[in-house]
């Protein structure tokens, strides 16, 4: 703000308009929002708000009068008609904007508008389809630690879901959870420890994150939220939600805030539905990253991702079910078994898939449009397309009588065919409706009498003074009667003066002129009223029985909604057989033994990606009386790190219940999923690449347990070679002796190697690499046994290093593989200084001792590491004459 501009803080309401003392209520009422402050068509922002949202918008920032001569009111605007688009730019620059509508037509009032904020729109709060991602949930969030547990409530407006749950007070699975349905809009209460808020603006820099009194996240007010949104008595009904104080907090919270943004248009919601962790495989946030569910990590982009191979679903709905199933992979085998055979129905039956996916094509949204008209936000085109999609139900149900499996079968009688709501729709109405609701042309005709009424009027004025005319004309007896109109007096009936004694005795004489009289009758002087009125009393009852049908639409909310949930199944169940139909996918064998093994195995997303390059299958077998660990090695650029995600997303895949990339798979269930695959500096965080690495680590091995699947890459090596050696080594065994989790552990470390045979339950495999003339040829065929060199220098030359640097490369490294001094001329014939410096003989030292006393095999893992960190102590000791 420059010095020319006044501030809102510096303004008197005593000593304003009243328009402005108007807007300085409303902007009490919504402090820290950008207030949109309606006159005429335009909506106002003033001083403060003006100056951003000038900036922002890119609007022209101009004035008005102030209390002083010598500084003005900054003010902008944006038209009514264009608003969405303005407030979309804001919010997804995480404002929110306050809505203040006139609530009176200027025509009708004398003196000022009467004003109310009808609206706030923030990040977790928006209906406006330009706001919204089609394919992606926009969760309104609430969490709350306290010292027994943690809880979170999550509500789409759009859709109407409520889910609840509760965690342990210090896991992590809170911070899961929010990674995988990505709120929009995190709510939290003031009181809570600053370490709270910190770390969640670490975790989720891109979430807007809102402070909200703490008296709102109190249990008790939350339980009263509660009853009174939904008209409950009690909420035994809903399950551990009613059990728990935070998320009862949490829930209140939610509806707390809903109440205040939306005001008296606060959405439909669903009965909250409390969420059980243990029903759904654990993933951390590092593991959705890793594994690239639904975005890659490079730049976040749907394709690349498995959310990008596996969606070929139809509706937005369906594309939304599908990114849960993915995020929430199911651990109970029954579930499973009822989606898997759903998907083979489809797969098999391809003719009933065609043909309900041509049905389902270019269907709208049923639960966006729905939230928009529970909310009041819906205009008549969104009814109109909810109504042409319900009434696409007939033939859907048609489809769904031949439907045989189970889930298929329960989705179908799930399926409502709304009859009553599409009739309703059909008859009321118009085929091409206006966007705004206040200027007509809403309600079809023979919907309403009254309203036909009104238009015969409006469309029909000249005929009926025709029909008028002659009528009078008959029976008066007066021949040239004629009826008429002037601004002055309105409508009126003419005589001649000579036969103006001839007027009936419902004429009342109105105007005298020099030759003729001029008469009025009741009927006449109705009709002019009417005719005069028709048109705005056309427009206010086309919006009054709009209301009243928009109402009637959202009193089926629940029915509507149901429907649209079975519709979303079907088009993800659809989906997934025609992904696997089209990949050559097969249907994995579930069971509970601890068994993995997959024959022909490929990467979904690598394989639809490079679909000119044929593919390279590898099995893969892991399980409780075999390997359980898999110590696999190999060059980079080999495809190690792709064999190991493809071997989790094949598990993932199988159990959210779809067909996988492989010739056949048997997968023990799995209750947890762990990756450790690749680490980078994380300088915001103050965290190395190494710290990082150990933080991930440390994580998974205080939190897997026998029925996890760990997938581990290069652990270790963001230190030391001897630290990295040693703290790859020992997490091998702790994983293979104290959790005995089903493990792919991929590493450079060559000397990991000898675990495959020492360990019991271990194995080595590799990927196998050709070597050709100082030059490598990749395979990426996976094999047993370890590999026998890195390839490093191959890599590295196929990476495009200048040629004298690979020379000098292979001297050094044939001088350490033959345990001399790294000596010898450079190119430029200076000489090399000593990489190591050669050892001398000498009588063994306390560390060589201590080596040739220790019984490694009576070494339990705590001991062992204990161990390593005495003989690092003892290395770094400074040597006699040194």
């Amino acid at each position: 703000m420059t010095d020319k501009w006044i501030r809102l803080s510096e303004i008197s309401p005593h000593h304003t308009t009243p328009a402005m003392r108007q807007y300085l209520q409303a902007k009490m009422e919504c402090e820290g929002s950008l207030l949109f402050f309606r006159m005429g068509d335009f909506y106002e922002l003033f001083f403060e708000d003006a100056v951003e949202a000038a900036e922002i918008l890119n609007l022209a920032l101009t004035s008005r009068d102030g209390p002083d001569k010598e500084r003005r009111v900054p003010m902008a605007g944006v038209p009514v008609r264009a608003v969405d688009s303005y407030i979309a730019k804001l919010v997804r620059l995480g404002k929110s904007v306050s809505i203040c509508e006139q609530m009176e037509n200027p025509k009708d009032v004398k003196g000022i508008v009467k004003r109310q904020v009808v609206r706030t729109v923030t990040p977790g709060t928006v209906l406006e389809p330009e706001l919204l991602d089609d394919g992606r949930n926009n969760y309104l969030a609430a969490i709350a630690v306290g010292e027994k547990e943690g809880a979170a409530a999550f509500v789409d407006m759009t859709t109407g879901e409520f889910l609840t749950l509760t965690v342990a007070p210090q896991s992590e699975e809170l911070f899961d959870e929010l990674a995988r349905l990505t709120p929009a809009e995190l709510l939290m209460a003031e009181k809570n420890d600053a370490s709270l808020f910190m770390e969640t603006e670490k975790r989720f820099p891109e979430m807007a994150v809102t402070r909200r009194p703490a008296d709102e996240f109190d249990p008790e007010y939350g339980k009263e939220a509660l009853l009174h949104y939904f008209q409950l008595k009690t909420l035994e009904g809903l399950g551990g939600l009613a059990l728990s104080d935070q998320a009862l907090a949490c829930a209140g919270a939610v509806v707390s805030y809903l109440k205040e943004t939306q005001r008296d248009s606060i959405p439909q919601l669903d009965l909250p539905r409390h969420q059980r962790p243990s029903a759904y495989v654990a993933l951390d946030a590092n593991t959705q990253r890793n594994l690239e569910l639904t975005v890659t990590m490079h730049d976040k982009s749907k394709r690349g991702s498995l959310l990008g191979v596996l969606d070929k679903t139809l509706t937005g709905m369906g594309e939304r079910k599908l990114r849960h199933w993915i995020l929430h992979p199911l651990s109970e085998l029954e579930p499973l078994q009822e989606r898997l055979d759903a998907v083979t129905e489809f797969y098999d039956e391809i003719t009933l898939r065609l043909t309900l996916r041509d049905a389902l094509k270019g269907m709208p949204d049923i639960e966006r449009l729905l939230g928009r008209i529970t909310a009041s936000a819906g205009n008549a085109r969104d009814v109109l397309a909810l109504g042409t999609t319900l009434a696409q139900l007939p033939e859907i149900l048609r489809i769904a009588d031949s439907f045989q499996s189970p889930l298929l079968q329960q989705l179908q009688t799930t399926l409502d065919p709304l009859e009553d709501i599409t009739s309703l729709i059909e008859r009321s109405i118009a085929d091409d409706p206006p966007l705004v609701l206040n200027e007509g042309n809403l309600i079809r005709e023979g919907y309403h009498e009254e309203l036909d009424r009104l238009r015969d009027l409006v469309r029909g004025g000249v005929s009926w003074i025709a029909r008028l005319q002659q009528e009078e004309r008959e029976r008066t007896g007066i021949a040239k009667l004629k009826v008429g109109f002037n601004r002055v007096f309105g409508y009126y009936i003419e005589i001649s003066r000579t036969q103006s004694h001839l007027a009936p005795d419902d004429y009342e004489r109105k105007q005298t002129l020099a030759n003729a009289e001029r008469f009025i009758t009741p009927s006449l002087k109705k009709y002019e009223e009417e005719i005069l009125t028709a048109q705005e009393k056309m427009q206010i009852l086309e919006y009054d029985l709009f209301v009243a049908l928009r109402s009637q639409v959202a009193a089926a909310a629940k029915r509507i909604r149901k429907t649209a949930d079975a519709l979303a199944s079907l088009d993800l169940i659809a989906s997934l057989a025609e992904v696997a139909a089209t990949h050559n996918y097969c249907r994995p064998e579930l069971d509970k033994s601890g068994e993995i093994e997959i024959a022909d195995g490929r990467h979904p997303v690598v394989e639809d990606i490079n679909k000119q390059n044929d593919f390279v299958p590898n099995d893969t077998r892991l399980g409780e009386n075999g390997s359980r660990m898999l110590i696999m090695t190999g060059p980079n650029m080999a495809g190690k790190s792709t064999y190991l995600r493809q071997v989790a997303l094949i598990c993932l895949m199988a159990q959210m219940g779809s067909y996988v990339p492989a010739s056949k798979a048997r997968i023990g269930l799995v209750d947890r999923i762990f990756t450790r695959v690749g680490a980078s500096d994380n300088l915001v965080r103050g965290e190395s690449t190494f710290m990082v690495e150990m933080i991930e680590t440390a994580a998974i091995l205080n939190s897997a347990g026998r029925n996890s699947l760990l997938v581990l890459d290069e652990i270790g090596r963001g230190t030391s070679t001897y630290d990295g050696i040693s703290i790859a080594w020992s997490v091998a065994e702790y994983i293979h002796d104290a959790i005995q989790a089903r493990t792919l552990f991929a590493t450079h470390y060559h000397e990991l190697t000898e675990l495959g045979d020492k360990l019991e339950h271990a194995r080595n495999i590799s990927v196998s690499v050709r070597d050709w003339q100082d030059t490598i040829v990749f395979l990426y065929r996976v094999v047993d046994g370890g590999a026998d060199h890195s390839y490093g220098i191959q890599v590295a030359k196929l990476a495009g290093l200048p040629q004298q640097v690979l020379k000098r490369a292979h001297k050094i490294l044939e001088s350490l593989e033959a345990g001399g001094p790294t000596t010898g001329a450079t190119e430029s014939g200076a000489q090399q200084m000593y990489l190591f410096a050669p050892v001398e003989e000498s009588s063994p030292g306390p560390l060589e001792k201590e080596l040739e006393e220790l019984d490694v095999d009576a070494l339990s893992p705590r001991e062992a590491q204990a161990f390593l960190y005495h003989l690092k102590h003892l290395s770094n000791r400074p040597r006699k004459g040194k």
